[in-house]
């Protein structure tokens, strides 16, 4: 959430001193720091302050937009981190490519509060040796009830000429064309070139209809009452609708995209004893849940929803939601090499329409 800026830092082995996210000056080669690499906006600056005191390990955080610009950076080695917090998807590409080492499970007592069924939901870490849940969440259709005066349950609105300029797509190939092949009817796992044709002829039409194709501006524009929908991931949606009361969640008939983010060790991780104590540190619950009520994107920790102060939030369907009345629900899954290169391919298709 765009409270507080958290700076961000890079030039690991070259730098010779390091600037923290709370603009402490570090020595890189210290023992007493911590490399993280994570989303933009997905954790609360304070606990990184906190984790600092407790430990007096600093943590040099930078943030990636997408999990496609991640990946390339570390896949290179240019910039070596102890802990990333990827997406389902890119995770289990990153095992597949064999660019992550098991996370010591002894050194993490506080991953008890992690429930059992997304750990077992985690099927992108298949054995569940090398990751541990951080976020999970939905994404959906944000709208303004002032703006749509007609009931959203469908994707189909999204190709409405009447709300020309006034849509806000993801700038995320997965994002935009999971929506397309769930209005279709088919799996955002797809990698049948006819039904990946079809969703790209779908966002090519769409394309004259929307305002822009944005990540973490959704938020503040549909705040901003610059846009009548967006898609949105369902942790902003909540957020949003703290921020204005006209803002409706939904998650489209059609079904969508559940997922997981969580956090892992790079193979050429430096930091283990630290990376493991921080993780430890995020697993514990009034850590978890101050982080929850600062970025409002649902958590796998089972004991945060008793700590939560705020009724409007531990009651609210988009944090805590029950999934039993929706369908279609799926998980990002690596499409492989080649799918995911064609896929990018026909991104650019949209893109450049």
């Amino acid at each position: 959430m765009k409270k507080k800026f958290i700076g961000t830092i890079l030039a690991l082995s070259l730098a010779a001193s390091l600037i923290t996210g709370c603009g402490k000056t570090v020595d890189p080669n210290s023992d007493d720091v911590l490399y993280v690499y994570n989303a933009g906006e997905y954790i609360d600056p304070d606990i990184l302050d906190q984790f600092t005191e407790e430990t007096g390990i600093n943590v040099v955080y930078d943030e990636f937009e997408t999990n496609e610009i991640m990946y390339p950076k570390v896949e290179s080695g240019a910039a070596i981190y102890d802990l990333i917090c990827p997406s389902d998807y890119m995770i289990e590409k990153m095992l597949a490519n064999d660019l992550l080492q098991p996370i010591d499970y002894s050194k993490v007592p506080n991953y008890e509060n992690i429930g059992k069924e997304y750990i077992e939901q985690s099927t992108f870490d298949p054995e569940h040796k090398y990751t541990i849940p951080y976020c999970w969440g939905t994404v959906g259709i944000l709208y303004n009830k002032t703006m749509v005066d007609e009931p959203v349950d469908s994707w189909s609105i999204l190709w409405n000429e009447k709300y020309k300029n006034n849509i806000l797509m993801q700038d995320s190939v997965r994002d935009a064309y999971a929506v397309a092949l769930k209005y279709l009817g088919y799996s955002l796992n797809s990698t049948d070139h006819d039904e990946i044709e079809e969703a790209c002829e779908l966002l090519q039409k769409q394309k004259h209809l929307v305002q822009a194709y944005v990540v973490d501006q959704v938020r503040d524009k549909m705040i901003g009452n610059e846009a009548a929908i967006g898609v949105i991931y369902s942790g902003e949606a909540l957020y949003t609708q703290r921020q204005n009361p006209d803002l409706e969640y939904v998650i489209p008939k059609e079904g969508t995209n559940m997922w997981i983010d969580a956090w892992v060790i790079p193979k050429n991780a430096r930091h283990l004893e630290n990376a493991h104590a921080f993780l430890n540190f995020l697993c514990r619950a009034d850590i978890a849940c101050k982080n929850f009520e600062y970025i409002t994107y649902s958590t796998p920790n089972t004991k945060v929803r008793d700590l939560v102060e705020d009724e409007s939030l531990k009651n609210s369907e988009i944090a805590f939601p029950d999934l039993s009345q929706y369908h279609n629900l799926e998980t990002f899954k690596f499409l492989g090499d080649k799918g995911e290169k064609y896929l990018n391919g026909m991104w650019r298709e949209v893109k450049s329409y």
